[in-house]
């Protein structure tokens, strides 16, 4: 069995209007709120293989914060360029392309892509990954190249809101 975490990044600001959106950082909540998931990640206890990150500002820095929570050596945490905005299709060819060494790989990336892949590997009926949200998936395959549609259970699902003070 693979499992395959989704992250959406945390909160992004929208301050300036002419800044590259690939550029754009994460607001005073993204800020609050990455660090705050990462350690209630962190308190599950569920080892990570390996980090692959959007590289956009927003989804590198989310993606950094978990981390330094789970203490991830950094020579597994890679940063991939075709996760930004990537479609449902372009990540699921990313997902068929992992390394088989790792049984456990956490994304980090953007909507609607994390939402649409959620409910295609998972017919979870997510209507919406939140900015910080973290779904578990659990596919029922050896090789990451067999993942399809409808080959995986979500096991949990969470996200800030969920939490007291982090709205």
């Amino acid at each position: 069995m693979k499992t395959l975490y989704l992250c959406r990044h945390a909160k992004s600001a929208w301050s300036d209007p002419r800044q590259d959106d690939f550029d754009r950082p994460l607001n005073e909540r993204g800020l609050r709120n990455a660090p705050f998931m990462a350690r209630v990640f962190h308190e599950r206890g569920e080892p990570i293989d390996l980090i692959v990150t959007s590289p956009a500002n927003r989804a590198i820095t989310t993606a950094r914060a978990f981390a330094s929570a789970i203490a991830l050596p950094v020579d597994r945490f890679i940063q991939d360029r075709s996760i930004h905005l990537a479609s449902r299709q372009t990540l699921l060819h990313l997902v068929n392309r992992l390394p088989e060494a790792a049984d456990r790989v956490m994304l980090f990336g953007h909507n609607p892509g994390f939402t649409d892949l959620l409910d295609h590997l998972s017919d979870a009926g997510v209507d919406n990954l939140p900015t910080c949200g973290l779904a578990r998936i659990d596919l029922h395959v050896k090789h990451w190249q067999e993942v399809m549609k409808n080959c995986g259970t979500m096991v949990w699902f969470d996200y800030p809101k969920r939490h007291p003070g982090q709205d």
